[in-house]
């Protein structure tokens, strides 16, 4: 068997559970046991740091212009140390791709259940209609349901899951996967620039690696205040682009021990750090803790792409910047699917994962 297979296939996948976009639809005047998250009206919620979030301008960085050059990887370089997130406006994919992406996630969640179970998740795997990350049959469950495919490799697409309804879907997901798979590539190169290493040092590692898709659908909850839409969780990936589908938000980052809620820019791409580009730089560079709020009227939809080295690649702090500096890890190293067997195997809780693979210093 191929390594590469084993990110699809045999790692596990999560249990099933009831469709939330049924259950919303049926005006419920109480919320099942399952959904209440009581801890959410306790959180404390920061709007006013919403507007330092670091925004960079990509074709700065791609400029020959060696001052708007510089300025913009010193911000990113700011944004990946001390956020782990920013947006990216001028990103170079074309508004027709992003558009037509929105209109054809859309409609695929508007199908009746009974189309849409058509690509209902099978056992023990992960892509398809469904939910993430259930693991046992008494953990709290989200507001919210998911379909997840593996657009990259394209060698290893299963098209079973790969909806025919809407009629552009598939060839408006590959268009879009191509894009996104460029931008990621792009920003890897100056992200491995900023720690030192040599420019192709991350693109080596995930130019043939592994993307993601998650399509999120949160329908509106009157006791929004009681639910969460995502549970707050760290990305077990490298690097996240998330799209804000329409205008409602829900997005929240943790920073300093708030909850900031998120405005997204229009035309911007949503980058975050994920825990193997945090445990590949040693640390330096900090995934970002997040989840997903509910509207109380509104349904609200978001397209995240994660992006995740080759399967071959070992997941720990790159011999460049501790071996060859003299620096102790601060990580273990182990194999990219005991890595992923890890993520599979348990519930979203924060940063508990980074946790696990900390090396007691």
């Amino acid at each position: 068997m191929e390594p590469e297979v084993l990110t699809i296939q045999n790692l596990g996948g999560s249990l099933p559970v009831e469709n939330v976009q049924a259950l919303a639809s049926m005006n419920m005047k109480e919320i099942p046991q399952r959904y209440l998250r009581p801890e959410v009206e306790l959180d404390e919620v920061s709007v006013e740091d919403s507007l330092r979030i670091p925004v960079i301008d990509m074709s700065k960085l791609l400029e020959s212009s060696e001052i708007h050059h510089h300025e913009e990887l010193s911000k990113l370089h700011f944004a990946c140390r001390d956020w782990g997130f920013f947006q990216i406006i001028n990103h170079g994919v074309s508004e027709q791709v992003i558009e037509k992406m929105k209109i054809d996630i859309l409609e695929f969640f508007q199908l009746p259940l009974v189309e849409k179970n058509a690509y209902a998740q099978l056992p023990n795997n992960l892509e398809g209609y469904g939910q993430a990350f259930v693991v046992s049959e008494e953990q709290k469950l989200d507001w919210g349901d998911m379909f997840f495919l593996l657009p990259h490799p394209v060698s290893l697409r299963n098209m079973r899951f790969w909806p025919t309804v809407p009629t552009s879907f598939r060839d408006t997901l590959d268009k879009y996967s191509w894009e996104l798979k460029r931008v990621a590539i792009c920003l890897l190169k100056f992200i491995s620039k900023n720690l030192g290493l040599n420019l192709e040092k991350l693109e080596s590692l995930f130019g043939d690696g592994r993307q993601g898709m998650r399509m999120n659908y949160y329908p509106p909850c009157v006791h929004a205040n009681k639910v969460i839409g995502l549970t707050p969780h760290s990305d077990a990936t490298g690097l996240t682009i998330l799209l804000q589908v329409n205008e409602v938000q829900g997005l929240q980052i943790r920073k300093s021990g708030k909850w900031v809620p998120i405005k997204p820019i229009p035309g911007a791409f949503i980058i975050n750090i994920g825990d193997i580009i945090e445990i590949m730089s040693n640390g330096e560079y900090k995934s970002i803790e997040h989840r997903a709020v509910v509207d109380p009227e509104k349904e609200r939809l978001s397209i995240a792409a994660f992006h995740s080295p080759n399967m071959s690649t070992m997941i720990g702090p790159l011999p460049e910047l501790v071996k060859e500096k003299n620096i102790t890890a601060n990580f273990k190293t182990i194999s990219h699917e005991e890595f992923v067997r890890l993520v599979i195997a348990r519930k979203l809780d924060g940063k508990s994962l980074l946790d696990d693979m900390k090396l007691e210093q």
